[in-house]
Order: C-alpha cells, then sequence, then structure tokens
C-alpha cells in the first residue's frame, strides 16, 4: 500500500498539478485508512497490498469514524479519497476493480452557504481613510475578495504582475493551477492603489509589474500583498485578519469564503447569468454554482414575509396590530 500511495501522490503533483495542501490531505487520509487496516485486519507489522482489500475493509474503516464522531460531510471527503485512489490504480493496472465503487457515499443535507446582506457587506468595507499601510492593506484585501469573489488561497498567491489597475482585471490560479481573468471594481482598484502608496519604501519591491498577456505567472515578481516583514501573507493570517475586521458586528462568523459567497450571491441577486457567475468563481461544474440560486431564492422569500401585506407574516402582524387599537 505504501508504494502504491506513494505513486498516487506523485500523479498528483505532476499530472493534476492540486495545491501543496491538497496533496497533503490526500496523503494524510490514506495514511489514516492504512493504519486502520494494519490494526484491525493485516497487522501493524504487515504491508498491505491494495489488491486484498475489499468493500467490507471500506465500509469497516468508514464505520470507525463514524463511531468516533466524524461528520458525514469528512466522511464523504475521505470516502471519495479512497475513491480516487483506487481509480487510480486500476487505470494504472495495478488492480482490477476498484474496491471502493460499491461503497455509497454517506447522504448529505443541503448546507446553504453564509452570506452578508449587502448592508452588512457596505458596514464591513466602508471604513475611515487607513492611517497605516497595513490598515491600507487590510481594507484592500476585504474589497478585493468582494470584488472579485477570489478564494483566498487565490488572492494570496497574486503577484504584482497578476493585476493591472488601468483595466482593472487580475489574473487568479485557481484549483489544478487553472487560470481565469476576473475584473474587479474601481472601489477595490483605488484601494490597492492607496495600499501602495502607504507602503514603506523597506518593504517595496523593485518592480510592481502591471498584469502581462502571458500565459502563465511570473515567479520572480513579488507578492502583491505583503506581510509586516515584506513576504508573502499566508491564508491563515487573511483569515485571522478578516475575523479582526468583523469583530463582533455580526451575528454570523465571517471569514474570506463569506465574501466570495457574498460576491455570487449578490451578483445573482442584480441579474448575472449563472454561467457567468460559474466563470467568475472558476468553478468546473455548473451545480456547485447552482447552490447560490437556493441562498437567492431564500433571501426573496424573507423580504417577501416581510414585506407583501398578504403573507403569513405580514398577515399575522397586521391583525395582532389591530387587536391592540384600541
Amino acid at each position: 500500500m505504501n508504494d502504491a500511495i506513494r505513486a498516487f501522490i506523485l500523479y498528483l503533483q505532476l499530472e493534476r498539478g492540486v495545491s501543496s495542501a491538497t496533496h497533503r490531505s490526500y496523503q494524510s487520509d490514506l495514511q489514516q485508512f492504512l493504519a486502520h487496516m494494519q490494526a484491525q485486519f493485516f497487522g501493524t507489522a504487515t504491508d498491505p497490498q491494495p489488491e486484498a482489500i475489499d468493500a467490507l475493509h471500506i465500509r469497516s474503516y468508514l464505520k470507525h469514524l463514524s463511531d468516533q464522531g466524524l461528520q458525514k460531510t469528512s466522511l464523504a471527503r475521505k470516502l471519495a479519497c479512497l475513491k480516487s485512489f483506487f481509480r487510480f490504480l486500476l487505470e494504472e493496472g495495478r488492480l482490477h476493480h476498484n474496491p471502493a465503487a460499491a461503497v455509497r457515499s454517506p447522504r448529505l443535507g443541503t448546507r446553504l452557504p453564509t452570506v452578508l446582506t449587502k448592508d452588512e457587506a457596505t458596514t464591513l468595507l466602508d471604513r475611515p481613510p487607513a492611517q497605516t499601510w497595513i490598515e491600507a492593506r487590510n481594507h484592500a484585501i476585504l474589497e478585493t475578495l468582494y470584488s472579485s469573489g477570489a478564494r483566498v488561497s487565490e488572492l494570496v498567491g497574486l503577484n504584482a504582475d497578476t493585476i493591472d489597475l488601468e483595466t482593472q482585471f487580475i489574473r487568479l490560479r485557481g484549483k489544478g493551477k487553472k487560470e481565469r481573468r476576473v475584473p474587479i471594481g474601481t472601489v477595490a482598484t483605488e484601494a490597492i492603489r492607496e495600499y501602495q502608496r502607504q507602503l514603506p519604501p523597506q518593504t517595496k519591491q523593485p518592480h510592481w509589474r502591471s498584469i502581462s498577456s502571458g500565459p502563465s505567472l511570473r515567479a520572480g515578481s513579488p507578492p502583491l500583498f505583503l506581510n509586516a516583514r515584506g513576504g508573502r501573507l499566508t491564508t491563515r493570517s487573511v483569515e485571522r485578519l478578516i475575523k479582526r475586521q468583523a469583530g463582533d458586528r455580526f451575528p454570523k462568523s465571517v471569514t474570506p469564503h463569506t465574501l466570495r459567497h457574498s460576491f455570487a450571491t449578490h451578483l445573482l441577486d442584480e441579474g448575472a447569468d449563472l454561467r457567468a457567475i460559474q466563470e467568475l468563481l472558476g468553478h468546473a461544474s455548473l451545480a456547485t454554482t447552482q447552490k447560490y440560486t437556493h441562498v437567492a431564492t431564500d433571501q426573496l422569500m424573507a423580504v417577501y414575509d416581510r414585506a407583501h401585506p398578504r403573507s403569513g407574516s405580514s398577515l399575522t402582524s397586521s391583525l395582532e396590530g389591530d387587536r391592540l387599537k384600541p
């Protein structure tokens, strides 16, 4: 199994071009599965061969994880990892059948993404003029995330040559190292200009190029968003600074993905085409983007219930008000 796992991880890195976080996650899941197989079935000193694994082994592993309290979404992710692993071995001729193919994924309930209302987004983004370059950077990050719908990993991967402030486009590198050009608004553009103006000389890189017309990112270009030491920000740092910026002003938790969800939902509310939103978000499947139609519908129904005189809640409130009149 160990040799097969190494071959699979190498395939993910070299041929699929997955991120380092993704291949580490796959490797961790597969090593966890192998440890369970050794502890429960084959012995800790044995390295079982992939053909020795069957569907019953996999179901036993999933039941073990479920008994430990793992959520259905995590169980589904670990099963998907096993299915990809065994499918790879099947395609490589190392197996004659995929033992995970017969194992059904747990049924997941529909989880709608958390989004900000337009008023909440305005509250988060409208701020007094920045007094320091760090404040200017934080504001530029918030505006860029909300204006482009970028994933946090895509944001921290931005280089100085992947943004063109004149045409107001940025180039994002998403999952599988796929690149897409995404427009950003005037407000976000001005926030980035202000951040660059306030950068102290010791942190400024010698060249802040505009976005190039080439098909790939230039490796030598400096990061767009810098940390206090002049290096590239991490995703964890951005998550922390957004949590601080949101503070306790919202009853919901605000993360970088909240801004991505809000970007998509607000575009849909204003009549944007679903396929256009799919392109902007970098979704491989339209089905992934369609969840925002449910969010928009839920918000529409909430407005209807509050505002329409013949909706159930409005009618009840009106009748109760009439009863209270002298």
